[in-house]
């Protein structure tokens, strides 16, 4: 078991890097290349510092998406946040499974979780938040319920992949 210092230290210098990936990434407009490395630091965040790490990763970071101008609708934020929270604690179960081996335990997060925050945010924000909250034009509201559909999924995916050599990496490096 990790100490609490540092678990800490993990959730700090992960959320720094979260912070400085949406800011760096932000002027390309990309959204498959920030919610990949997104995806993938919170869930590296999960994996290494605990799941209140992964937690308080998935929190802020669509807050500081928003403060850096990449964000949307601060009434989405809490429903971006809950698809962030559903991906870290699918990943966290799922990706240190006992009693299987390593490889299917990370396959089933990898393929688990995606579906799990894609699931969320496709119900939350495409299904809810979207047609019955927000009562926005139609234009706005085709494009923020395609931001949160597909996307999301591929995002999530891809995020996952990336973390995977990642962690392989920081597992051959764990002295404990």
């Amino acid at each position: 078991m990790k100490s609490k210092t540092l678990r800490i230290t993990y959730t700090a210098a992960l959320t720094a890097l979260l912070v400085v990936i949406q800011a760096v990434t932000a002027g390309l407009g990309n959204t498959i290349v920030t919610g990949t490395l997104v995806n993938a630091v919170l869930i590296i965040a999960a994996m290494t510092g605990g799941l209140w790490s992964g937690v308080f990763a998935a929190v802020v970071s669509p807050v500081m998406a928003k403060l850096l101008g990449i964000g949307p609708l601060w009434s989405l934020i809490p429903f971006i946040a809950a698809g962030n929270i559903s991906l870290v604690t699918a990943w966290y179960f799922l990706g240190r499974r006992r009693g299987i081996s390593l490889y299917a335990a990370r396959t089933a997060a990898v393929i688990g979780a995606a579906a799990v925050k894609f699931l969320v945010l496709y119900l939350g924000i495409v299904k809810i938040a979207v047609p019955l909250l927000l009562k926005l034009p139609e234009p706005q509201a085709t494009v923020i319920s395609g931001m949160f559909s597909v996307p999301q999924l591929v995002t999530a995916l891809l995020g996952g992949i990336v973390a995977l050599p990642v962690l392989a990496s920081l597992k051959k490096a764990d002295p404990g």
